[in-house]
Protein backbone atom coordinates (compact mmCIF):
# COMPACT_ATOMS: atom_id res chain seq x y z
CA UNK A 1 0.00 0.00 0.00
CA UNK A 2 1.36 3.48 -0.81
CA UNK A 3 2.37 5.58 2.37
CA UNK A 4 -0.17 8.74 3.20
CA UNK A 5 0.80 11.79 1.54
CA UNK A 6 -0.14 15.23 2.98
CA UNK A 7 -1.00 17.79 0.38
CA UNK A 8 1.95 20.03 1.90
CA UNK A 9 4.45 16.79 1.31
CA UNK A 10 3.14 16.06 -2.25
CA UNK A 11 4.17 20.23 -3.06
CA UNK A 12 7.27 20.42 -1.14
CA UNK A 13 8.32 17.43 -3.21
CA UNK A 14 7.34 17.92 -6.64
CA UNK A 15 6.54 21.59 -7.10
CA UNK A 16 10.38 22.20 -8.56
CA UNK A 17 9.72 19.53 -10.94
CA UNK A 18 6.62 20.98 -12.41
CA UNK A 19 8.17 24.20 -12.36
CA UNK A 20 10.91 23.17 -13.92
CA UNK A 21 9.00 20.96 -16.89
CA UNK A 22 6.80 24.53 -17.04
CA UNK A 23 9.83 26.31 -17.89
CA UNK A 24 11.25 23.21 -20.68
CA UNK A 25 7.89 23.51 -22.60
CA UNK A 26 8.24 27.36 -22.33
CA UNK A 27 12.07 27.31 -23.47
CA UNK A 28 11.99 24.10 -25.49
CA UNK A 29 15.29 23.54 -24.45
CA UNK A 30 17.05 19.89 -23.70
CA UNK A 31 15.63 18.52 -19.88
CA UNK A 32 14.77 15.24 -18.44
CA UNK A 33 14.32 14.17 -14.83
CA UNK A 34 14.09 10.50 -15.94
CA UNK A 35 17.32 9.64 -16.13
CA UNK A 36 18.26 7.29 -19.73
CA UNK A 37 21.09 5.32 -18.61
CA UNK A 38 19.80 1.48 -17.13
CA UNK A 39 22.93 2.55 -14.46
CA UNK A 40 21.71 5.50 -12.87
CA UNK A 41 18.74 3.54 -11.14
CA UNK A 42 19.27 1.52 -7.67
CA UNK A 43 19.05 4.30 -5.31
CA UNK A 44 16.40 6.04 -3.46
CA UNK A 45 14.22 2.87 -3.61
CA UNK A 46 14.68 2.58 -7.30
CA UNK A 47 14.90 -1.01 -8.56
CA UNK A 48 18.24 -1.77 -10.21
CA UNK A 49 18.58 -4.13 -13.19
CA UNK A 50 18.51 -7.15 -11.21
CA UNK A 51 15.64 -6.03 -8.65
CA UNK A 52 14.04 -5.11 -11.27
CA UNK A 53 14.21 -8.37 -13.59
CA UNK A 54 13.53 -9.71 -10.33
CA UNK A 55 10.03 -8.27 -9.93
CA UNK A 56 9.02 -9.07 -13.54
CA UNK A 57 9.61 -12.36 -13.35
CA UNK A 58 7.80 -12.45 -9.92
CA UNK A 59 4.81 -11.05 -11.99
CA UNK A 60 4.80 -13.90 -14.50
CA UNK A 61 2.11 -16.42 -14.07
CA UNK A 62 0.14 -14.50 -11.58
CA UNK A 63 -3.03 -12.85 -11.03
CA UNK A 64 -2.80 -8.47 -11.02
CA UNK A 65 -5.39 -7.62 -8.82
CA UNK A 66 -5.79 -4.07 -8.51
CA UNK A 67 -8.92 -4.35 -6.29
CA UNK A 68 -11.14 -2.04 -8.48
CA UNK A 69 -15.15 -2.68 -8.79
CA UNK A 70 -17.20 -4.55 -10.64
CA UNK A 71 -14.68 -7.48 -11.49
CA UNK A 72 -16.93 -10.42 -12.87
CA UNK A 73 -13.73 -12.31 -14.15
CA UNK A 74 -9.93 -12.18 -15.19
CA UNK A 75 -8.49 -12.52 -18.75
CA UNK A 76 -5.17 -12.97 -19.53
CA UNK A 77 -3.10 -14.86 -22.59
CA UNK A 78 -0.32 -12.58 -24.01
CA UNK A 79 2.61 -14.43 -25.45
CA UNK A 80 5.41 -12.24 -25.88
CA UNK A 81 6.90 -11.53 -29.31
CA UNK A 82 10.47 -13.19 -28.16
CA UNK A 83 8.03 -16.53 -27.74
CA UNK A 84 7.28 -16.98 -23.74
CA UNK A 85 3.84 -16.52 -22.50
CA UNK A 86 3.38 -14.29 -20.00
CA UNK A 87 0.70 -16.19 -18.28
CA UNK A 88 -0.81 -13.08 -16.27
CA UNK A 89 -4.44 -12.51 -15.25
CA UNK A 90 -6.06 -8.99 -15.40
CA UNK A 91 -8.96 -8.08 -13.71
CA UNK A 92 -12.27 -8.17 -16.46
CA UNK A 93 -14.77 -5.18 -15.38
CA UNK A 94 -18.41 -5.12 -15.44
CA UNK A 95 -18.09 -1.51 -16.58
CA UNK A 96 -21.98 -0.75 -15.48
CA UNK A 97 -20.70 -1.13 -12.23
CA UNK A 98 -16.91 0.44 -12.59
CA UNK A 99 -18.21 3.50 -14.63
CA UNK A 100 -20.35 4.73 -11.54
CA UNK A 101 -17.31 3.86 -9.23
CA UNK A 102 -15.16 6.18 -11.50
CA UNK A 103 -17.52 8.76 -11.56
CA UNK A 104 -17.99 9.20 -7.71
CA UNK A 105 -14.11 10.17 -6.59
CA UNK A 106 -14.28 13.22 -9.52
CA UNK A 107 -15.86 15.81 -7.06
CA UNK A 108 -13.15 15.37 -4.47
CA UNK A 109 -10.44 15.21 -7.44
CA UNK A 110 -12.05 18.43 -8.69
CA UNK A 111 -12.24 20.17 -5.63
CA UNK A 112 -7.95 19.84 -5.02
CA UNK A 113 -7.49 21.83 -7.67
CA UNK A 114 -5.14 22.02 -10.66
CA UNK A 115 -1.56 22.00 -8.27
CA UNK A 116 -2.65 19.28 -6.23
CA UNK A 117 -3.77 17.08 -9.10
CA UNK A 118 -0.52 17.77 -10.90
CA UNK A 119 1.66 16.99 -8.20
CA UNK A 120 -0.01 14.10 -7.51
CA UNK A 121 0.43 13.31 -11.17
CA UNK A 122 4.02 13.73 -10.57
CA UNK A 123 4.23 11.08 -7.88
CA UNK A 124 2.56 8.42 -10.20
CA UNK A 125 5.41 9.05 -12.36
CA UNK A 126 7.95 9.45 -10.03
CA UNK A 127 6.91 5.58 -8.49
CA UNK A 128 6.63 4.17 -12.00
CA UNK A 129 9.97 5.52 -13.12
CA UNK A 130 11.58 4.16 -9.23
CA UNK A 131 10.78 0.52 -11.29
CA UNK A 132 11.72 1.80 -14.83
CA UNK A 133 13.57 -2.06 -15.15
CA UNK A 134 10.47 -3.95 -14.13
CA UNK A 135 8.61 -1.98 -16.57
CA UNK A 136 10.90 -2.24 -19.39
CA UNK A 137 10.76 -6.12 -19.29
CA UNK A 138 6.55 -5.50 -19.24
CA UNK A 139 7.18 -3.30 -22.40
CA UNK A 140 9.94 -5.32 -24.48
CA UNK A 141 7.41 -8.82 -23.85
CA UNK A 142 4.87 -7.24 -25.23
CA UNK A 143 5.58 -4.67 -27.59
CA UNK A 144 8.74 -6.71 -29.34
CA UNK A 145 10.83 -3.83 -28.71
CA UNK A 146 14.58 -4.49 -28.03
CA UNK A 147 15.55 -3.98 -24.23
CA UNK A 148 17.81 -0.73 -24.18
CA UNK A 149 14.99 0.76 -26.68
CA UNK A 150 11.83 -0.49 -23.96
CA UNK A 151 13.45 1.04 -21.21
CA UNK A 152 14.17 3.90 -22.70
CA UNK A 153 11.39 4.66 -24.95
CA UNK A 154 8.82 2.44 -22.29
CA UNK A 155 10.75 4.40 -19.66
CA UNK A 156 12.23 7.65 -19.21
CA UNK A 157 11.07 8.96 -22.06
CA UNK A 158 7.31 7.87 -21.72
CA UNK A 159 7.64 9.80 -18.33
CA UNK A 160 9.03 12.63 -19.94
CA UNK A 161 6.15 12.72 -22.53
CA UNK A 162 3.47 12.04 -19.54
CA UNK A 163 5.00 14.97 -17.57
CA UNK A 164 5.26 17.21 -20.48
CA UNK A 165 1.17 16.64 -20.46
CA UNK A 166 0.83 17.54 -16.92
CA UNK A 167 2.90 20.61 -17.24
CA UNK A 168 0.58 21.71 -20.24
CA UNK A 169 -2.14 21.03 -18.85
CA UNK A 170 -1.64 23.05 -15.89
CA UNK A 171 -0.68 25.82 -17.90
CA UNK A 172 -4.02 25.62 -19.45
CA UNK A 173 -6.21 25.22 -16.01
CA UNK A 174 -3.88 28.19 -13.81
CA UNK A 175 -4.32 30.83 -17.32
CA UNK A 176 -7.78 31.63 -15.66
CA UNK A 177 -7.61 32.92 -11.47
CA UNK A 178 -9.48 31.30 -9.04
CA UNK A 179 -11.41 34.25 -8.26
CA UNK A 180 -11.54 37.65 -9.27
CA UNK A 181 -13.02 41.24 -7.93
CA UNK A 182 -15.32 42.72 -10.35
CA UNK A 183 -16.31 46.08 -10.56
CA UNK A 184 -17.94 48.12 -13.61
CA UNK A 185 -18.36 52.14 -12.76
CA UNK A 186 -21.69 53.96 -12.96
CA UNK A 187 -20.86 57.29 -12.62
CA UNK A 188 -22.94 58.75 -9.74
CA UNK A 189 -24.79 55.97 -8.63
CA UNK A 190 -22.31 52.71 -7.20
CA UNK A 191 -20.38 50.94 -8.94
CA UNK A 192 -21.75 47.69 -9.96
CA UNK A 193 -19.47 44.64 -8.37
CA UNK A 194 -19.47 41.40 -8.12
CA UNK A 195 -16.86 38.67 -7.18
CA UNK A 196 -16.14 36.28 -9.90
CA UNK A 197 -15.20 32.26 -8.92
CA UNK A 198 -13.69 30.18 -11.69
CA UNK A 199 -12.88 26.66 -11.51
CA UNK A 200 -11.54 23.70 -14.09
CA UNK A 201 -14.23 21.60 -14.79
CA UNK A 202 -14.02 18.05 -15.96
CA UNK A 203 -15.49 16.40 -18.91
CA UNK A 204 -15.93 13.26 -17.30
CA UNK A 205 -14.08 9.58 -17.67
CA UNK A 206 -11.69 9.74 -20.09
CA UNK A 207 -11.13 6.65 -22.11
CA UNK A 208 -7.21 5.67 -23.25
CA UNK A 209 -7.16 2.80 -25.63
CA UNK A 210 -3.25 1.42 -25.66
CA UNK A 211 -1.63 0.48 -28.66
CA UNK A 212 0.38 -2.80 -29.24
CA UNK A 213 3.78 -0.91 -29.97
CA UNK A 214 4.51 1.94 -27.94
CA UNK A 215 2.02 1.38 -24.62
CA UNK A 216 3.45 3.72 -22.36
CA UNK A 217 5.01 6.34 -24.84
CA UNK A 218 2.04 6.92 -26.51
CA UNK A 219 -0.58 6.35 -23.41
CA UNK A 220 0.95 8.17 -21.19
CA UNK A 221 0.13 10.99 -22.82
CA UNK A 222 -3.44 11.05 -22.74
CA UNK A 223 -3.92 9.31 -19.55
CA UNK A 224 -1.84 11.94 -17.42
CA UNK A 225 -3.42 14.99 -19.92
CA UNK A 226 -7.05 13.68 -18.74
CA UNK A 227 -6.06 12.87 -14.63
CA UNK A 228 -4.24 16.25 -14.09
CA UNK A 229 -7.09 18.10 -15.82
CA UNK A 230 -10.00 16.43 -13.27
CA UNK A 231 -11.05 13.50 -15.35
CA UNK A 232 -11.29 9.97 -14.10
CA UNK A 233 -9.14 7.73 -17.00
CA UNK A 234 -9.99 3.82 -17.83
CA UNK A 235 -7.60 2.54 -19.64
CA UNK A 236 -8.11 0.04 -21.90
CA UNK A 237 -5.42 -1.78 -22.97
CA UNK A 238 -4.33 -3.18 -26.76
CA UNK A 239 -5.00 -7.68 -26.22
CA UNK A 240 -1.81 -8.05 -27.14
CA UNK A 241 0.07 -5.34 -24.27
CA UNK A 242 -1.58 -5.36 -21.20
CA UNK A 243 1.09 -5.87 -18.58
CA UNK A 244 2.73 -2.13 -19.10
CA UNK A 245 -0.58 -0.11 -18.13
CA UNK A 246 -1.74 -2.36 -15.90
CA UNK A 247 1.09 -2.03 -13.45
CA UNK A 248 0.74 1.58 -14.75
CA UNK A 249 -3.13 1.76 -13.11
CA UNK A 250 -1.75 -0.37 -10.09
CA UNK A 251 0.89 2.29 -9.25
CA UNK A 252 -1.96 4.98 -10.13
CA UNK A 253 -4.71 3.54 -7.59
CA UNK A 254 -1.64 3.34 -4.88
CA UNK A 255 -0.92 6.72 -5.32
CA UNK A 256 -4.37 8.12 -5.73
CA UNK A 257 -5.66 6.16 -2.31
CA UNK A 258 -2.48 7.07 -0.33
CA UNK A 259 -3.25 10.99 -1.20
CA UNK A 260 -6.61 10.81 0.04
CA UNK A 261 -8.54 9.89 -3.41
CA UNK A 262 -10.78 7.62 -4.89
CA UNK A 263 -8.82 4.80 -6.20
CA UNK A 264 -11.00 4.24 -9.10
CA UNK A 265 -10.27 7.70 -10.56
CA UNK A 266 -7.65 5.53 -12.64
CA UNK A 267 -9.61 1.92 -13.44
CA UNK A 268 -8.50 -0.85 -16.10
CA UNK A 269 -10.75 -2.57 -18.80
CA UNK A 270 -8.62 -5.55 -19.79
CA UNK A 271 -10.87 -8.05 -22.53
CA UNK A 272 -11.71 -11.23 -23.10
CA UNK A 273 -10.10 -12.89 -27.05
CA UNK A 274 -12.39 -11.39 -29.10
CA UNK A 275 -14.30 -9.81 -27.10
CA UNK A 276 -13.40 -6.27 -28.66
CA UNK A 277 -14.93 -3.74 -26.22
CA UNK A 278 -13.21 -0.48 -27.61
CA UNK A 279 -16.40 0.44 -29.63
CA UNK A 280 -18.92 -0.79 -26.82
CA UNK A 281 -17.10 1.79 -24.49
CA UNK A 282 -16.30 4.59 -26.78
CA UNK A 283 -19.53 5.09 -27.56
CA UNK A 284 -20.95 4.96 -23.33
CA UNK A 285 -22.42 8.10 -22.70
CA UNK A 286 -20.14 8.12 -19.33
CA UNK A 287 -17.14 8.62 -21.56
CA UNK A 288 -16.41 12.20 -22.61
CA UNK A 289 -12.47 11.78 -23.94
CA UNK A 290 -10.64 9.35 -26.23
CA UNK A 291 -7.59 9.06 -26.96
CA UNK A 292 -6.35 6.60 -29.65
CA UNK A 293 -2.92 5.12 -30.89
CA UNK A 294 -3.49 2.35 -34.02
CA UNK A 295 -5.02 1.74 -37.58
CA UNK A 296 -6.92 4.21 -39.28
CA UNK A 297 -9.80 2.71 -40.29
CA UNK A 298 -10.63 2.34 -36.36
CA UNK A 299 -9.24 6.14 -35.63
CA UNK A 300 -12.06 6.89 -38.21
CA UNK A 301 -14.61 5.04 -36.50
CA UNK A 302 -14.27 6.49 -33.18
CA UNK A 303 -13.90 10.28 -34.83
CA UNK A 304 -17.39 9.27 -36.55
CA UNK A 305 -19.33 7.60 -33.68
CA UNK A 306 -18.04 8.44 -30.66
CA UNK A 307 -19.80 11.70 -30.76
CA UNK A 308 -20.02 12.29 -27.56
CA UNK A 309 -16.42 12.47 -26.52
CA UNK A 310 -13.88 14.50 -27.26
CA UNK A 311 -11.76 12.05 -29.60
CA UNK A 312 -8.05 12.52 -30.13
CA UNK A 313 -6.77 9.99 -32.62
CA UNK A 314 -2.95 9.21 -34.08
CA UNK A 315 -3.31 6.69 -37.11
CA UNK A 316 -1.49 5.84 -39.83
CA UNK A 317 0.77 8.29 -42.09
CA UNK A 318 2.90 7.80 -44.99
CA UNK A 319 5.89 9.63 -43.94
CA UNK A 320 8.43 10.51 -46.28
CA UNK A 321 11.87 11.45 -46.99
CA UNK A 322 13.04 14.06 -50.42
CA UNK A 323 16.51 13.30 -51.08
CA UNK A 324 17.71 16.16 -53.64
CA UNK A 325 21.25 16.52 -52.10
CA UNK A 326 23.84 16.40 -49.53
CA UNK A 327 26.94 17.32 -48.34
CA UNK A 328 27.67 14.56 -46.04
CA UNK A 329 26.43 11.47 -48.07
CA UNK A 330 28.03 9.00 -45.73
CA UNK A 331 26.05 10.83 -43.20
CA UNK A 332 23.11 11.10 -44.59
CA UNK A 333 23.31 7.25 -44.98
CA UNK A 334 24.24 6.18 -42.13
CA UNK A 335 21.53 8.29 -40.55
CA UNK A 336 18.26 6.61 -42.47
CA UNK A 337 20.08 3.47 -42.04
CA UNK A 338 19.53 3.52 -38.70
CA UNK A 339 15.74 5.18 -38.69
CA UNK A 340 15.19 2.13 -40.69
CA UNK A 341 16.19 -0.14 -39.10
CA UNK A 342 15.72 0.86 -35.23
CA UNK A 343 12.81 -1.64 -33.79
CA UNK A 344 12.21 -2.98 -36.87
CA UNK A 345 10.67 0.02 -38.75
CA UNK A 346 7.63 -0.65 -36.09
CA UNK A 347 7.13 3.15 -35.42
CA UNK A 348 4.47 5.57 -36.43
CA UNK A 349 7.22 7.90 -37.05
CA UNK A 350 9.79 5.60 -39.46
CA UNK A 351 10.42 6.74 -43.21
CA UNK A 352 8.85 4.76 -45.71
CA UNK A 353 9.15 6.62 -49.03
CA UNK A 354 11.98 8.15 -50.46
CA UNK A 355 11.97 10.40 -53.22
CA UNK A 356 14.81 10.22 -55.49
CA UNK A 357 15.40 12.45 -58.80
CA UNK A 358 15.67 9.25 -61.25
CA UNK A 359 18.84 11.56 -62.69
CA UNK A 360 20.05 10.94 -59.21
CA UNK A 361 21.15 13.60 -56.93
CA UNK A 362 24.73 16.05 -55.93
CA UNK A 363 27.03 14.88 -52.72
CA UNK A 364 30.03 15.21 -51.32
CA UNK A 365 31.35 12.21 -53.78
CA UNK A 366 29.91 13.24 -56.87
CA UNK A 367 26.86 12.90 -58.91
CA UNK A 368 25.10 9.74 -57.44
CA UNK A 369 22.11 8.04 -59.82
CA UNK A 370 18.86 6.60 -58.20
CA UNK A 371 20.15 2.90 -58.24
CA UNK A 372 23.30 4.38 -56.75
CA UNK A 373 21.43 6.03 -53.65
CA UNK A 374 19.13 2.91 -53.61
CA UNK A 375 21.90 0.25 -53.61
CA UNK A 376 24.70 2.41 -51.05
CA UNK A 377 21.22 2.87 -48.68
CA UNK A 378 21.11 -1.08 -48.64
CA UNK A 379 24.65 -1.50 -47.87
CA UNK A 380 24.05 0.79 -45.45
CA UNK A 381 21.47 -1.28 -43.60
CA UNK A 382 23.31 -4.05 -44.24
CA UNK A 383 26.59 -2.78 -42.85
CA UNK A 384 24.25 -1.74 -39.57
CA UNK A 385 22.92 -5.01 -39.22
CA UNK A 386 25.90 -7.07 -40.12
CA UNK A 387 26.48 -8.33 -36.88
CA UNK A 388 23.48 -10.54 -35.22
CA UNK A 389 24.22 -9.27 -31.56
CA UNK A 390 23.96 -5.52 -32.62
CA UNK A 391 21.30 -6.52 -35.16
CA UNK A 392 18.84 -7.40 -32.55
CA UNK A 393 19.58 -4.90 -30.20
CA UNK A 394 18.32 -2.91 -32.87
CA UNK A 395 15.51 -4.31 -34.56
CA UNK A 396 13.63 -5.95 -31.45
CA UNK A 397 11.15 -8.77 -32.58
CA UNK A 398 8.30 -8.56 -35.26
CA UNK A 399 5.25 -7.40 -33.13
CA UNK A 400 2.56 -9.63 -34.99
CA UNK A 401 2.23 -11.75 -38.05
CA UNK A 402 0.46 -8.78 -39.58
CA UNK A 403 3.75 -6.73 -39.95
CA UNK A 404 5.51 -10.08 -41.12
CA UNK A 405 2.89 -11.09 -44.04
CA UNK A 406 3.36 -7.32 -45.00
CA UNK A 407 6.97 -7.46 -45.02
CA UNK A 408 6.85 -10.73 -46.89
CA UNK A 409 4.38 -9.22 -49.68
CA UNK A 410 6.73 -6.36 -50.08
CA UNK A 411 9.47 -8.11 -52.27
CA UNK A 412 6.47 -8.32 -54.98
CA UNK A 413 5.54 -4.85 -55.31
CA UNK A 414 9.04 -3.97 -57.45
CA UNK A 415 12.78 -4.16 -57.84
CA UNK A 416 14.53 -5.17 -54.86
CA UNK A 417 17.65 -3.33 -53.99
CA UNK A 418 17.57 -4.77 -50.42
CA UNK A 419 16.39 -8.05 -49.52
CA UNK A 420 14.91 -8.67 -45.88
CA UNK A 421 16.63 -11.76 -43.98
CA UNK A 422 16.21 -13.75 -40.91
CA UNK A 423 18.06 -13.21 -37.84
CA UNK A 424 18.28 -15.56 -34.97
CA UNK A 425 17.91 -14.49 -31.65
CA UNK A 426 19.95 -16.94 -29.68
CA UNK A 427 18.12 -15.71 -26.20
CA UNK A 428 14.85 -16.11 -27.41
CA UNK A 429 15.09 -18.37 -30.37
CA UNK A 430 11.09 -18.43 -31.30
CA UNK A 431 11.68 -14.39 -31.85
CA UNK A 432 10.53 -13.64 -35.20
CA UNK A 433 13.50 -11.09 -36.06
CA UNK A 434 14.17 -9.94 -39.81
CA UNK A 435 16.32 -6.79 -41.65
CA UNK A 436 14.20 -4.13 -43.48
CA UNK A 437 13.41 -4.23 -46.96
CA UNK A 438 13.81 -2.02 -49.53
CA UNK A 439 11.95 -1.87 -53.08
CA UNK A 440 12.27 0.31 -55.77
CA UNK A 441 9.24 1.91 -57.40
CA UNK A 442 8.68 4.43 -60.19
CA UNK A 443 6.57 7.11 -59.13
CA UNK A 444 5.49 7.51 -63.03
CA UNK A 445 3.55 4.07 -62.83
CA UNK A 446 0.12 4.07 -61.40
CA UNK A 447 0.57 0.26 -60.55
CA UNK A 448 3.91 1.60 -57.87
CA UNK A 449 1.63 4.20 -56.91
CA UNK A 450 -1.02 2.18 -55.37
CA UNK A 451 2.22 0.75 -52.50
CA UNK A 452 3.93 3.74 -52.33
CA UNK A 453 0.74 5.50 -51.54
CA UNK A 454 0.06 3.38 -48.68
CA UNK A 455 1.02 2.96 -45.44
CA UNK A 456 2.90 -0.82 -45.36
CA UNK A 457 3.57 -0.75 -41.26
CA UNK A 458 7.06 -2.25 -40.25
CA UNK A 459 10.41 -3.18 -41.92
CA UNK A 460 9.50 -1.95 -45.30
CA UNK A 461 10.52 1.13 -47.55
CA UNK A 462 10.59 2.31 -51.06
CA UNK A 463 13.10 4.15 -52.90
CA UNK A 464 10.64 6.03 -55.36
CA UNK A 465 12.28 7.59 -58.57
CA UNK A 466 10.49 10.55 -59.53
CA UNK A 467 11.57 13.04 -62.44
CA UNK A 468 12.54 16.32 -60.39
CA UNK A 469 13.22 17.84 -57.18
CA UNK A 470 10.38 19.88 -57.84
CA UNK A 471 8.30 17.05 -58.84
CA UNK A 472 9.13 15.59 -55.46
CA UNK A 473 7.92 18.31 -53.78
CA UNK A 474 4.56 18.32 -55.53
CA UNK A 475 4.61 14.38 -54.69
CA UNK A 476 5.48 15.35 -50.83
CA UNK A 477 2.58 17.89 -50.73
CA UNK A 478 0.43 15.08 -52.19
CA UNK A 479 1.36 12.58 -49.88
CA UNK A 480 0.79 14.20 -46.53
CA UNK A 481 -2.54 15.98 -47.74
CA UNK A 482 -3.82 12.54 -48.85
CA UNK A 483 -2.20 9.94 -46.56
CA UNK A 484 -0.80 12.47 -44.02
CA UNK A 485 2.65 12.08 -42.44
CA UNK A 486 3.76 11.87 -38.90
CA UNK A 487 7.16 12.72 -39.94
CA UNK A 488 9.21 14.48 -43.04
CA UNK A 489 12.61 14.10 -43.90
CA UNK A 490 14.78 16.29 -46.58
CA UNK A 491 18.32 16.43 -47.60
CA UNK A 492 19.21 19.27 -49.64
CA UNK A 493 21.81 22.09 -50.31
CA UNK A 494 19.64 23.98 -52.49
CA UNK A 495 18.13 26.73 -50.56
CA UNK A 496 15.00 26.59 -53.31
CA UNK A 497 14.46 23.14 -52.85
CA UNK A 498 14.85 23.33 -48.62
CA UNK A 499 11.81 26.55 -49.06
CA UNK A 500 9.83 24.82 -51.51
CA UNK A 501 10.17 21.66 -48.70
CA UNK A 502 9.58 23.87 -45.61
CA UNK A 503 5.98 25.69 -47.37
CA UNK A 504 4.99 22.58 -47.98
CA UNK A 505 5.30 21.61 -44.50
CA UNK A 506 3.79 24.58 -43.27
CA UNK A 507 1.19 24.31 -45.91
CA UNK A 508 -0.13 20.52 -44.57
CA UNK A 509 1.27 21.02 -41.15
CA UNK A 510 3.77 18.39 -41.03
CA UNK A 511 7.12 18.30 -39.02
CA UNK A 512 9.97 18.27 -40.95
CA UNK A 513 13.55 17.35 -40.09
CA UNK A 514 16.52 19.19 -42.42
CA UNK A 515 19.70 17.07 -43.37
CA UNK A 516 20.04 14.98 -40.92
CA UNK A 517 23.51 13.37 -40.76
CA UNK A 518 24.22 12.66 -37.48
CA UNK A 519 23.23 10.90 -34.09
CA UNK A 520 19.34 12.77 -34.35
CA UNK A 521 17.08 10.67 -36.48
CA UNK A 522 13.95 11.42 -37.83
CA UNK A 523 11.75 8.92 -36.29
CA UNK A 524 12.68 10.52 -32.56
CA UNK A 525 11.22 13.28 -30.82
CA UNK A 526 12.25 14.53 -27.43
CA UNK A 527 9.68 15.14 -25.02
CA UNK A 528 9.28 19.07 -23.66
CA UNK A 529 11.10 20.22 -27.11
CA UNK A 530 9.62 18.46 -30.44
CA UNK A 531 6.04 18.48 -31.20
CA UNK A 532 5.20 14.70 -31.99
CA UNK A 533 2.85 14.92 -35.23
CA UNK A 534 0.65 18.19 -35.88
CA UNK A 535 -3.23 17.71 -35.51
CA UNK A 536 -2.79 18.62 -38.91
CA UNK A 537 -2.81 16.43 -41.24
CA UNK A 538 -4.63 13.10 -41.68
CA UNK A 539 -2.31 10.96 -39.73
CA UNK A 540 -3.35 12.47 -36.43
CA UNK A 541 -6.02 15.11 -34.86
CA UNK A 542 -3.61 15.75 -32.03
CA UNK A 543 -0.29 16.97 -31.23
CA UNK A 544 2.08 14.85 -28.61
CA UNK A 545 1.73 17.38 -26.60
CA UNK A 546 0.78 20.94 -26.67
CA UNK A 547 -1.72 23.11 -25.21
CA UNK A 548 -4.88 22.47 -27.84
CA UNK A 549 -3.95 18.40 -26.12
CA UNK A 550 -5.19 19.34 -22.95
CA UNK A 551 -6.97 22.70 -22.88
CA UNK A 552 -10.36 20.48 -24.25
CA UNK A 553 -10.43 17.92 -21.46
CA UNK A 554 -11.81 20.45 -19.15
CA UNK A 555 -14.43 23.36 -19.30
CA UNK A 556 -13.98 26.94 -16.96
CA UNK A 557 -17.49 27.09 -14.74
CA UNK A 558 -18.28 30.37 -13.22
CA UNK A 559 -20.11 31.70 -10.48
CA UNK A 560 -20.48 35.12 -10.02
CA UNK A 561 -22.22 36.91 -6.56
CA UNK A 562 -22.84 39.95 -5.90
CA UNK A 563 -19.85 41.78 -3.74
Amino acid sequence: MAAELTAHELIAQHRPTLDQALEAIRTRAYWSPHPEHPKAYGENGSLDAAAGKAAFDALLGTRLDLGQPGTDGWVGGEVSPYGPQLDVEYPHADVDVLLPAMKAGQKAWREAGAEIRAVVCLEILKRISDRTHEFAHAVMHTSGQAFMMAFQAGGPHAQDRGLEAVAYAYVEQARTPDTAEWSKPQGKREPLALTKQFTPVARGIALMIGCNTFPTWNGYPGLFASLATGNAVLVKPHPRAVLPLALTVQVAREVLAGAGFDPNLVALAAERPGEGIAKTLATRPEIRIIDYTGSTSFGDWLESHARQAQVYTEKAGVNTVLVDSTANYKGMLSNLAFSLSLYSGQMCTTPQNFLIPRDGIRTDEGPKTFDEVAADLARSVDGLLGDDARANALLGAIVNPDVKARLEAAAGLGEVALASREIANPEFPDAVVRTPVIVKLDGAKPDDEAAYMSECFGPVSFAVAVDSAADAVELLRRTIREKGAMTVGAYTTDDEVERAVQEVCFDEAAQLSLNLTGGVYVNQTAAFSDFHGSGGNPAANAALTDGAFVANRFRVVEVRREA
